[in-house]
């Protein structure tokens, strides 16, 4: 009979244990954006300041996890909004952004909610079950001892929040040869894809540091399994790190699966997206790259 892993044991242990537990966790998300990275290091210093105070709302958040026994929901703190709210530019950040996460760890489910192009749709998926590697790595977060835990996570295609500049190094040598020739003529040259810009990774590294005086195998977003709530999470360019817990409230908030939207799979979901992406670059192309233009209305 082979032995159990630490982390197995760990997680067989929690599973009675979480059924008593419930509470509130509330999470600091902050995204970093490298605004050379997407090829603008033609735009001034004054531009770039406008365009990251700008996108601060989007990238900078509270959300809240409300967790009882092994169920969960997960989302963003609700706050009034200043001027135009979500105009064009909030609905194209806020597509590739999930809304409403509920998880049931007992049933290894996830329901999501996710705005995409202003149409509502409800993913009904099982969980990422990652293999998280526990090291002897730990720190204090607040007044709870931290683990730290890694993991290596596949990233669909179409999850354009994972997006990197294509090949950079690539592109520094072609300029400097494009800089060299002087013969060459600009007014014969395709105007670049922008979709030919960027990347999308087949893998990123996941950092989590966990709690076992928390011992729920429950975290922020979609991610769970290990042996005590997810403090702090570092997931490619943002970290979510826990400000306050509230551990068996007088007045627990119910825990309700979301039920907006089209119900679809994962799959499906996926299927859809890659489409109008697929759209996008096609109404670009047709119009030599010129920005406005139409193309038929999302889900119309």
């Amino acid at each position: 009979m082979k032995k159990l892993s630490l982390l197995a044991i760990l997680l067989l242990t929690i599973a009675s244990y979480s059924q008593d537990i419930n509470g509130i966790a509330y999470y600091e998300s902050k995204t970093t954006v490298d605004m050379n990275e997407f090829g603008n290091r033609e735009m001034s210093e004054d531009m770039k300041r406008q365009i990251m105070e700008r996108m601060k709302n989007y990238l900078e958040k509270t959300y809240i996890l409300t967790f009882s026994g092994q169920e969960s929901v997960y989302k963003e703190e609700e706050k009034l909004e200043a001027g135009a709210g979500r105009g064009g530019f909030g609905m194209m950040m806020g597509s590739f952004s999930p809304g409403v996460q509920y998880k049931n760890l007992a049933e290894n489910k996830i329901l999501e909610e996710r705005e995409f192009f202003g149409k509502e749709f409800l993913i009904n998926d099982t969980l990422t079950n990652l293999d998280w590697q526990v090291t002897k790595e730990s720190k204090m977060i607040g007044q709870y001892l931290a683990i730290k835990a890694t993991a290596m996570k596949p990233v669909d295609e179409n999850d354009f929040s994972m997006a990197r500049r294509r090949n950079r190094d690539r592109d520094n040598d072609e300029e400097k040869k494009e800089g060299e020739e002087a013969t060459d003529s600009t007014e014969n040259k395709e105007p670049r894809d922008p979709f030919d810009e960027i990347e999308i990774p087949k893998t990123v590294e996941v950092t989590a540091w966990f709690t076992p005086q928390i011992p729920i195998g429950n975290g922020p977003g979609e991610y769970a399994g290990l042996p005590g709530l997810i403090l702090e999470l570092n997931v490619h360019r943002t970290t979510l790190l826990c400000s306050k817990i509230v551990l068996n409230p007088k007045e627990q908030e119910k825990i309700v699966p979301p039920s907006k939207g089209k119900g679809v799979t994962r799959e499906e979901y996926n299927k859809i997206i890659k489409e109008k992406m697929d759209e996008m670059r096609e109404n670009f192309r047709g119009r030599g790259g010129r920005r406005g233009g139409g193309g038929r209305r999302f889900g119309g």
